[in-house]
């Protein structure tokens, strides 16, 4: 294929590619949003099923980053999109899970209102900040991506490992406690900040040469 091609259009195309594949990742789990409710509302398809899609959502976010960094291809843009299609992917879970599991959930009220209220307050102080979401991909944050697609496959599949949503809940308490803090010492927007220190240094290079 390449010997048909001159070098600058391999090159275009190529970069096409490296450009079109994270972004492909990020609609996958945009899609699979969706389906994971209708599966676990409407279809009595086996559970494996949910946790297929949920395995694939988990690995879909883990790369489109790695990948975007890898080929220089990670912009704003990509990395808001990744956000807000996190953020509907697991809400669609949290509903599956409601659906098929209500009284795990209810018994877990507490601390899954403080995640969800936290949620709440980081999305309003991010856009009244910033005029948009932020995008810090936390270590904290990748941690917890593993945690919840572990406590879901667990519950959905084997019906098991309560104690695993749990941890997932609570470790996403401690998550958007530091992406809060992250929010409210950063001066400007700025993506791919992975944990708190690197935010407070950050801070001081900004105030230091302000634009």
């Amino acid at each position: 294929m390449r010997s048909n091609l001159t070098e600058a259009e391999y090159v275009k195309t190529m970069m096409h590619w490296k450009r079109s594949i994270p972004w492909a990742m990020v609609l996958l789990r945009a899609v699979l949003a969706p389906l994971v409710v209708v599966v676990a509302w409407r279809m009595k398809a086996p559970e494996i099923w949910l946790g297929m899609m949920i395995a694939t959502a988990c690995v879909s976010d883990i790369y489109d980053g790695v990948l975007a960094r890898r080929w220089g291809t990670a912009t704003p843009r990509l990395r808001i999109s990744d956000t807000i299609a996190d953020t509907a992917f697991y809400l669609s879970v949290l509903a599956a899970i409601t659906l098929r599991h209500w009284p795990v959930l209810r018994e877990r009220m507490g601390i899954l209102i403080v995640l969800l209220g936290l949620e709440a307050v980081r999305l309003a102080v991010d856009w009244m900040k910033f005029g948009k979401m932020a995008s810090y991909h936390t270590y904290s944050a990748k941690v917890w991506g593993l945690l919840l697609a572990a406590a879901t496959i667990a519950l959905l599949c084997f019906d098991g490992a309560f104690w695993l949503v749990t941890v997932a809940i609570v470790w996403g308490i401690v998550c958007d406690v530091e992406g809060l803090a992250m929010s409210i010492v950063l001066t400007e927007w700025t993506p791919d900040v992975k944990h708190l220190g690197v935010a407070l240094e950050r801070r001081k290079e900004l105030l230091a040469n302000p634009q």
